[in-house]
């Protein structure tokens, strides 16, 4: 088990920015893919950034240009940095890990699959105000 823990959510107005991060309290070199998804009661969990172990990073088109993933490997700690943010991007934030040897392993159609993750932290609310 590599146990997650997201902080970092809170409310925000809209054209706001927050950082969010998630401590692994266990090693992830066998968990190489790393990601950030995102929920909003009776919907799908949605990818909005994953990160492979050589840094390359993808986003979907919703997020790209705001949103920003990264990893420090010494403090075992993953961050996602959130700016302009805007309404539709209130929803519960979790951090999760993936066996994939490459983060692309993870994607179906372009889209990142949350079936691949196998470890997942508890979440972090996130609510943008307009």
């Amino acid at each position: 088990q590599v146990p997650l823990a997201e902080s970092g959510g809170g409310s925000v107005q809209s054209a706001g920015t927050l950082r969010l991060s998630c401590v692994a309290s266990g090693s992830t070199a066998d968990r190489p893919c790393l990601g950030w998804f995102r929920q909003v009661v009776g919907q799908e969990r949605a990818g909005v950034a994953v990160i492979d172990r050589d840094g390359s990073t993808t986003f979907p088109d919703s997020v790209k240009g705001r949103f920003t993933i990264s990893k420090d490997n010494a403090k075992n700690t993953l961050y996602l940095r959130m700016n302009n943010l805007v309404p539709a991007d209130t929803a519960m934030y979790y951090c999760a890990a993936s066996r994939a040897n490459r983060c692309i392993a993870t994607m179906i159609s372009g889209r990142t699959m949350s079936s691949r993750f196998t470890y997942w932290g508890q979440g972090t609310q996130v609510t943008v105000s307009s």
